[in-house]
């Protein structure tokens, strides 16, 4: 795997810190702390910009997700809307075969047999008060069955590289360990449904509750209005699994994603959820490494129209650095090459990785900064002369 290393003075990074905004101390907040093992069997924070895991427990550990299934859901729906597939407006009835299995079970929407509701009604249920119902309405109005829809879910999921995960119901009901996740195929997951669908994201998730029918519910998020930044994502509990929850926060242009999984109640998750993000945000400092748009190396191109290619990141190049770090940096850019054109612009091609003294590494995507076409025979023959001479 062909790669370039830079070396990177960790004195001048230091100059170019990214500035933190003063905050008045909450005297009811909890201490900043990553959880014990004994409270939180499974524990996974993650830089999503970078990519860095800042702190890992079992992260490949599979578990029952329980609710925390219906992010799933609702990512595969909002795939659908992005592909014209399925429409926000559209109404979907409660069949009377999905009124048997879900109508007032567990968490609900409080629909009943026959009832039409609109897919934006569905999805803001699913999302804010863990309709059950809901979740399967819309797999049944969408796909034609349960079923087909969980089917399309695995999907989506291997899709997304989620090899640790497996679902049999859109909304995570026990179902005897057949539905199962990992941390971190949670945090692929995550990084998809807030990269690819940022608007669906923040207009369906991190609601403070949802008023349906006059019946009024709350969001039993743990940190929606009680952490600086946080929106989202899902709370999940079954007595089989226990206590789990997928959230992040963003402050300052730094967006962390946790994972909780195993928790005994719903008080202690929510205590180790605030010092968690807390303990992400307070324990680190971020150096800037690269701005956005900044082209921070290049690849080779076989076949192309030119011998290489610019590669730059989505946004500025970052990584976390533990509070007084002075350690050297190195950045290496790795990529199957040479690549083969022709290279569309924007188009992800490489990896960006920075490792430094203490810490994960940070692995950021890389991306084509121009396209890239098929080398005509006259300029493949000076490539190739090119190539000779070099």
């Amino acid at each position: 795997m062909p790669s370039q290393t830079l070396r990177l003075c960790a004195l001048f990074l230091a100059a170019t810190a990214m500035p933190a905004q003063a905050r008045v101390p909450d005297p009811g907040a909890v201490p900043p702390a990553v959880p014990d093992a004994t409270e939180a069997p499974v524990a996974l924070l993650v830089d999503l910009g970078s990519g860095q895991v800042l702190h890992a427990r079992h992260p490949d550990a599979r578990f029952m997700p329980a609710s925390v299934t219906k992010v799933m859901t609702l990512y595969l729906a909002f795939e659908l809307i992005e592909a014209g597939r399925l429409d926000p407006a559209q109404v979907f009835m409660m069949s009377p075969t999905v009124a048997r299995e879900w109508r007032r079970k567990g968490s609900t929407m409080f629909l009943d047999r026959g009832e039409q509701v609109r897919v934006d009604d569905l999805l803001l249920g699913i999302a804010n008060v863990s309709g059950n119902d809901a979740a399967a309405v819309l797999a049944e109005g969408q796909a034609g069955s349960v079923a087909a829809w969980t089917t399309a879910m695995n999907r989506t999921a291997r899709s997304l590289g989620m090899t640790g995960s497996h679902f049999s119901t859109p909304n995570g009901w026990p179902d005897e360990g057949r539905t199962f996740t990992t941390a971190n195929d949670l945090v692929a997951l995550a990084r998809a449904l807030i990269t690819r669908h940022p608007d669906k994201f923040g207009y369906y998730i991190g609601r403070a509750g949802f008023d349906y029918k006059g019946i009024a519910q709350i969001n039993h998020d743990p940190m929606i209005g009680r952490v600086p930044g946080a929106d989202g994502i899902k709370t999940g509990f079954t007595n089989e699994s226990g206590f789990s929850y997928l959230g992040t926060a963003r402050r300052d242009g730094k967006r962390l994603v946790m994972v909780l999984a195993g928790v005994e109640n719903g008080r202690l998750r929510a205590r180790l959820a605030k010092s968690y993000i807390e303990w992400g945000f307070n324990a680190f400092e971020r150096r800037r490494l690269f701005a956005p748009g900044a082209v921070v190396g290049t690849a080779r191109v076989q076949d192309g129209g030119a011998r290489t290619v610019g590669l730059k990141a989505a946004g500025p190049v970052a990584i976390n650095l533990p509070r007084g770090s002075d350690g050297a940096l190195t950045a290496t850019i790795r990529y199957e090459g040479p690549l083969r054109a022709p290279i569309a612009a924007g188009q992800q091609v490489a990896v960006l990785e920075v490792v430094a003294p203490g810490v994960a590494p940070a692995r950021v995507p890389l991306y084509a900064a121009e396209a890239i076409g098929t080398a005509s025979p006259f300029e493949r023959m000076i490539n190739a002369m090119a190539a000779v001479f070099s």
